[in-house]
């Protein structure tokens, strides 16, 4: 995980709603279910940024030359 300043470090509060007896069953096991929750969603949060080496990959793909004559200085 990156590391964040201290300022993004801080912590806020928030809710989740879940089923009663999901929470029964939370209780049983003696967890910090706020560390467990605050790192599932970190770690979801970072996956879900986009790949630039994909990306670069992907434009390599797709890429084509230009066609032979052609500037760009003429279509400005």
């Amino acid at each position: 995980m990156t590391s964040m300043s201290a300022k993004e470090d801080e912590l806020v509060r928030t809710t989740i709603t879940i089923p009663k007896a999901l929470k029964k069953k939370m209780a049983a096991c003696k967890m910090n279910w706020s560390k467990v929750i605050r790192e599932t969603i970190a770690q979801i949060v970072e996956d879900s940024k986009p790949n630039m080496t994909e990306a670069v990959i992907l434009n390599e793909k797709v890429r084509r030359k230009a066609p032979a004559g052609w500037s760009s200085l003429k279509v400005i």
